[in-house]
């Protein structure tokens, strides 16, 4: 693959002599625990994004989303992601199994800058914290928790260059990708439509969200 490239980065000192360093305010920004600051953040985000890898580094990121405040705080250094019911595929938590770090992104509509998360995850079964985070009297299976070893606000100019959160920038609806369509191309099932694709994902998506 780097044969289909000119100039192929291959060390930090390559990299830093392109980029530059950080500023001390930077630098100094990223803490080692949830302040009040970081867990207001938490408790108003509806969504997030996780990121793991299993023990050969090969990665994978993955949404996790609920009413703001679905991510239960359990201290300062703790806190558990719910798993609602999904695919079964467990990409997440395969990996975790086999590497426990992981990477969250937490993000809040309307805000440019986002949480930034790192630490180490495991995953647990205990009862009266999976109670806790029961909707429609249906509780997880299973709660993700992370051991915070790094946490810090990240800046908004991804979101502000991308339009994120900017309805007028957004494209017409039936300009989108068709997620049936992507499925049905890429699966090749014989004697499955578009349509029963289509039929199958509304009915997930109104009767299996817990």
């Amino acid at each position: 693959m780097e044969n289909k490239f000119n100039k192929v980065i291959k060390t930090e000192e390559e990299l830093r002599s392109i980029i530059g360093f950080p500023s001390e305010l930077v630098k100094r920004k990223v803490i080692t625990y949830l302040d009040q600051n970081c867990r207001e953040f938490i408790e108003k985000s509806p969504f997030l994004i996780l990121s793991t890898s299993n023990h050969l580094g090969l990665c994978d990121a993955s949404p996790r989303g609920d009413m703001p405040g679905f991510v239960l705080l359990l201290d300062e250094n703790h806190l558990l992601i719910p798993e609602r019911p999904g695919n079964k595929r467990i990409d997440s938590m395969r990996n975790i199994l086999e590497n426990p770090n992981v990477g969250l992104l937490f993000l809040i509509p309307g805000l440019g800058e986002t949480l930034r998360i790192n630490g180490k995850a495991y995953l647990v079964q205990d009862e009266e914290l999976l109670e806790q985070r029961a909707v429609k009297g249906k509780k997880p299976l299973i709660g993700i928790v992370v051991r915070v070893e790094e946490c810090f606000i990240h800046c908004a100019k991804a979101i502000k260059r991308s339009k994120l959160w900017e309805p007028e920038a957004w494209e017409d609806k039936e300009l989108l990708p068709s997620a049936a369509k992507i499925i049905l191309e890429h699966t090749k099932m014989p004697g499955t439509t578009e349509a029963e694709i289509a039929k199958r994902l509304q009915e997930g998506y109104k009767n299996r969200l817990y």
